[in-house]
């Protein structure tokens, strides 16, 4: 994603600055996924409550939980996808929020409740809703027919990318197929398996922020990603597009939550209230480019950012597009098919 550094570099220059000197106030840690909140809205938190954001970023769900599982601490606040926040939750992971130190909740819209673990939102409340798809240069390639098949084509061979993101990934090749990205079918989950790895064999790698960059820079012609992702690039570069595969794909929510072990637990409900602000809302669409399920906030974007069909996406697709959902014990098949997709020649 085309803002990481400077956020990274947020980060960064608050610990060199409290490495350097004695500071009394209050570090906010949080972990979220790249380019995913305006710095703009970060400063406007830090100045109005006295502290200091350092920002960790992760590339997928899996990453992410591996390492607070492998003993990593310190975290006040995690953006998790719903499905993760509900296995985290599951596992002691997380602790329930106040719903009294929040009271921009009433900003949520409780119809993207839906897409979530957590309707309550006992432990997580909605940060952006996103869907997946394909990001392309369309000057070099023309017009594309909307299917996850495209990663077979051979103008694309070695310059196309897939998220190195299990689910997704998975999903991707089992609405191809006609099937439920939350299926736990063998059979199916096999036939996912044979496509993928067909499209393993035409592609670069599996990537995330580096397939954005080389999209971005020619190196790629064609990359699996967020759709808030390449609305990014697209501001910069117009040789660029984003299609939604007509076999549907997945929607996502990404979810604020507090880990169990957070020291800052009163600040990051302060956070969780300051982001549900309508006008830091409507800030944070404007940079990130996906959709916050926050009424208010949405009253105050732009007329291009509702119009915008890579944000509201075709009703016809969407009504053939899914949540992912965990799977309890069943995870473990989709775990299975992503070793031996990795592991194929």
């Amino acid at each position: 994603m085309k803002k990481t550094t400077g956020l990274i570099l947020l980060g960064a220059v608050c610990v060199a600055f409290l490495s350097g000197c004695s500071d009394s106030r209050p570090i906010l840690n949080i972990y979220n996924w790249a380019d995913y909140m305006n710095p703009d809205v970060l400063k406007k938190f830090e100045k109005e409550y006295n502290c200091h954001i350092v920002l960790d970023t992760f590339e997928s769900n899996e990453a992410m939980y591996a390492k607070l599982k492998a003993g990593a601490q310190g975290y006040d606040l995690i953006f998790p996808t719903s499905y993760m926040a509900g296995i985290m939750e599951e596992q002691g992971m997380l602790q329930p929020l106040s719903h009294e130190l929040i009271p921009n909740l009433g900003n949520v819209d409780r119809t993207y409740l839906a897409l979530t673990q957590d309707p309550q939102m006992k432990y997580s409340i909605p940060y952006m809703i996103s869907v997946t798809g394909i990001g392309y240069n369309k000057a070099r390639l023309g017009e594309l027919k909307p299917t996850w098949n495209l990663f077979v084509l051979p103008s694309v061979t070695r310059r196309c990318t897939l998220l190195n993101d299990m689910r997704e990934t998975i999903g991707a090749a089992l609405k191809y197929l006609g099937y439920s990205l939350n299926t736990t079918s063998d059979a199916e989950l096999a036939a996912a398996q044979q496509v993928l790895i067909g499209w393993k064999k035409n592609i670069a790698k599996f990537e995330v922020e580096e397939a954005l960059r080389g999209l971005s820079s020619d190196e790629f012609l064609l990359v699996h990603a967020y759709n808030g992702d390449i609305l990014q690039a697209m501001d910069e570069n117009e040789d660029l597009a984003f299609l939604v595969p007509e076999e549907g794909t997945s929607i996502a929510s990404d979810d604020m939550v507090i880990p169990a072990s957070a020291d800052q637990v009163k600040l990051a409900h302060s956070f969780i209230n300051f982001i549900l602000d309508p006008t830091n809302s409507a800030e944070n669409m404007e940079y990130v480019y996906y959709l916050s399920p926050n009424t208010a906030g949405q009253k105050l974007v732009s007329e291009e950012f509702r119009n915008n069909p890579a944000i509201f996406i075709d009703p016809k697709i969407m009504g053939k597009s899914e949540v992912i959902r965990d799977l309890g014990e069943a995870n473990e098949k989709y775990t299975r098919v992503w070793d031996a997709v990795k592991a194929a020649e």
